[in-house]
């Protein structure tokens, strides 16, 4: 049985889905009741209380972990997640961690989560760490502003990144849950090409057959904004990012490709698949 933290989340959604469609056992745990695909289980449970895991974990032998917002919960110990599932017989763990564990190693958030990784691969258990650069995802902030407004605003507009889409880390997830082959990799993913937030917004007008106007905010407005979801420190790295990529972030990398032997899919096929939600 193979347990999936997030599961409700633009990764953590698909994969549920996937390996359910493969046949495969799933529980899928979130913090709140969900619908589930048929035939998973679905448990409630809040990663930054490990011991809340405990009926998710009993009888399985593999983990997804996704730990979002919780890494960075006060009082969180994400690394007793991993010794609980070692415990509970769990044999192989992937852990959805940040390409900027390397690109950028100096922050609080990349220092704990690289702390994570190396928990994991001196654990005992089959482990694949999986390196995620931006995710297409991230668009769906735009989704009330051009559904009412027709209006799509970032900092940047005109910085590309290989941003990802969530369907490909998915995919990429289940493969390492399943295949023996991937046990003891570190994958980097990432999209296929470099995109801006204005080329992002004219994939999208394009989905929508109707225009979608393009505001280009200051740092500051951008700052302001992002705050409200997240702490000023990490607001202030992702706009680091977003305005002064550096070559490591700039790569576009083989792994999506090299585990699922296809290209990882571009933005518009992601807008193309979600552009509902902006209508």
């Amino acid at each position: 049985m193979i347990v999936v933290t997030g599961a409700t989340g633009n990764v953590g959604r698909p994969l549920t889905k996937a390996l359910a469609q493969a046949g495969q056992q799933v529980t899928a745990v979130s913090r709140h009741p969900a619908a589930v695909p048929d035939g998973v289980r679905h448990v409630v449970a809040d990663l930054a209380e490990p011991t809340s895991l405990a009926p998710a974990l009993t009888g399985a032998d593999a983990l997804f972990l996704l730990l979002s917002g919780d890494l960075h919960a006060a009082g969180a110990r994400p690394a007793d997640i991993i010794g609980r599932a070692a415990a509970a017989g769990v044999r192989r763990v992937v852990l959805l961690s940040t390409q900027g564990v390397t690109t950028r190693p100096f922050g609080a958030t990349r220092i704990a989560m690289r702390a994570l990784e190396d928990t994991l691969k001196e654990s005992g258990l089959e482990w694949a760490v999986l390196r995620p650069g931006g995710f297409a995802s991230n668009a769906l902030w735009w989704a009330e502003s051009i559904r009412t407004h027709q209006v799509a605003a970032a900092p940047f507009g005109d910085v590309g990144l290989p941003i990802l889409d969530p369907t490909d880390i998915a995919e990429t997830a289940a493969a390492c849950l399943l295949d023996d082959r991937h046990s003891g990799n570190v994958y980097e993913l990432t999209g296929p090409e470099l995109i801006s937030p204005r080329r992002q917004a004219q994939a999208l007008a394009a989905a929508l057959g109707s225009p979608v106007r393009f505001h280009d905010l200051t740092r500051a407005e951008a700052k302001a904004a992002m705050t409200q979801a997240m702490p000023a420190e990490l607001a202030d790295d992702t706009l680091d990012i977003l305005g002064s990529p550096n070559p490591a972030e700039l790569r576009i990398s083989p792994d999506v490709e090299r585990v699922l032997g296809r290209a990882p899919h571009p933005f518009t096929t992601w807008a193309t698949r979600n552009i509902a939600a902006f209508r």
